[in-house]
């Protein structure tokens, strides 16, 4: 059978696992990141975005390859909300939550009740099997592409994974949802064959993820630190310190061991989800650490000698002005090495997206106009308040950056494009629910 997987212009670890699985299987399969018609028997799919949905070249592949007979399958995170993919995109089918098992079925017998995992169209009504079971973690080598190396995912090449789950809950996060809170491990030695495997096929610097890095092999919410170091350790022999890097940490997954292999065996970075300055939106982010912690977590990063980034999300829905000085403030006091800040996107299937979805839009603040000092540039409320805390965090980095028209120019493009997006993912839920 011959076989296409498409990973929009950029080629997911997923893609290359679900490639591998199937080539395993004996299929001629290929892997690419161009949305391009193509000659085969099966167009794989793996959407990582909802904006995917609304990709017109997307859509446009899909009808052309069902015209000429291939049959087309959707899979990724984006399969939370089946009913958006097939209605969006009408796909053949799509593949629900993990897809190592489900979809080598698919591709050998098509759709059927009989197969877990996945959803289809029948005489206009949706038929759905449920989501996949989880699937065992040890699996054959991810097909790689031969120009992997010319990829930038935040300056790696690929994010390998290491497990799958997150103790966490964050209300914004598909993690959980997706792979549940039970930490499920690779063992190093797989793991410690498929860098060698990308390395040799070009990668130049990996970056290892899971939900939370330091998470790995973990048992019963406790960290296996040992196992930690090791890990990167051995990573760390095979491509260096300073090719590697475990940014994602919960402030509360953090120990002094653990501090130390980053520090040891890394480029040194810690990026930490901070999202905001305000406990009243961390209980409702359902984030499960508070500011304080956020202190502690980078004061002793500081103290072991690492850089720290943090990730903020401002217009969260019941966000108030205070909550969001109270962040601005925080970007003050901590003066972080790198800031990255986002508007709330709800992603499908996160309690976010509930919450999105029972407040008004007139209440939304992605919806409300800002009319404060942004006003003139017609702004919304969540617009604004991305807007400025981007121009904040320059402003009190280790390393002053003045922002220029250029920066200013380029955040401004920034923010507008997060708003455009989210109202897109916000409409499309309110159709579909």
């Amino acid at each position: 059978m011959r076989i296409k997987v498409i990973s929009p212009d950029t080629i997911t670890y997923g893609a290359m696992v679900i490639g591998g699985v199937l080539r395993e299987q004996g299929h001629d399969v290929s892997i690419s990141r161009f949305i391009e018609d193509t000659d085969t028997d099966i167009l794989l799919l793996s959407l990582y975005s909802t904006q995917h949905l609304f990709d017109d070249r997307i859509k446009k592949t899909i009808q052309s390859q069902k015209k000429r007979g291939a049959r087309c399958y959707v899979g990724g995170p984006v399969s939370s909300h089946p009913a958006m993919v097939l209605g969006e995109l009408s796909p053949d089918a799509v593949v629900v939550g993990e897809g190592e098992v489900t979809t080598p079925r698919l591709v050998a017998d098509g759709p059927s009740p009989e197969i877990q995992g996945i959803a289809y169209m029948k005489d206009g009504v949706m038929v759905t099997t449920g989501p996949s079971s989880p699937v065992p973690m040890e699996r054959p080598l991810p097909l790689i592409p031969t120009d992997i190396g010319e990829q930038n995912i935040r300056g790696a090449n690929v994010y390998i994974e290491t497990h799958r789950g997150c103790i966490g809950g964050c209300g914004f996060c598909q993690v959980p949802r997706y792979f549940g809170q039970e930490i499920r491990s690779r063992s190093i030695e797989a793991i410690l064959t498929e860098v060698q495997a990308f390395k040799d096929a070009g990668v130049h610097r990996i970056s290892i993820s899971g939900g939370t890095g330091s998470l790995y092999a973990s048992e019963q919410g406790r960290m296996n630190v040992q196992a930690f170091v090791h890990l990167l350790a051995g990573i760390a022999g095979i491509v260096e310190r300073k090719n590697l890097s475990s940014p994602d940490i919960r402030v509360d997954c953090i120990t002094d061991e653990v501090l130390d292999a980053i520090r040891d065996h890394t480029i040194g970075w810690v990026f930490f989800g901070i999202e905001s300055g305000s406990d009243t939106v961390l209980r409702k982010m359902r984030k499960g650490a508070d500011v304080d912690q956020v202190r502690e977590a980078v004061r002793r990063c500081r103290e072991h000698g690492l850089k720290v980034a943090g990730s903020f999300i401002v217009g969260y829905p019941g966000e108030s002005e205070d909550d969001y000085q109270k962040t601005k403030d925080l970007i003050e006091e901590l003066s972080l090495d790198d800031v990255f800040v986002s508007a709330a996107e709800p992603i499908p299937g996160t309690p976010l997206a509930d919450l999105v979805l029972s407040t008004p839009l007139d209440e939304n603040p992605v919806y409300l106009p800002h009319t404060g000092e942004y006003k003139a540039l017609g702004l919304s409320v969540a617009e604004a308040r991305a807007f400025d805390l981007m121009l904040h965090a320059d402003l009190n980095k280790p390393v002053f950056s003045m922002a220029d028209d250029r920066t200013f120019d380029l955040y401004l493009a920034e923010v507008r494009k997060q708003g455009s997006d989210i109202k897109k993912a916000t409409e499309c839920l309110l159709r579909y629910s």
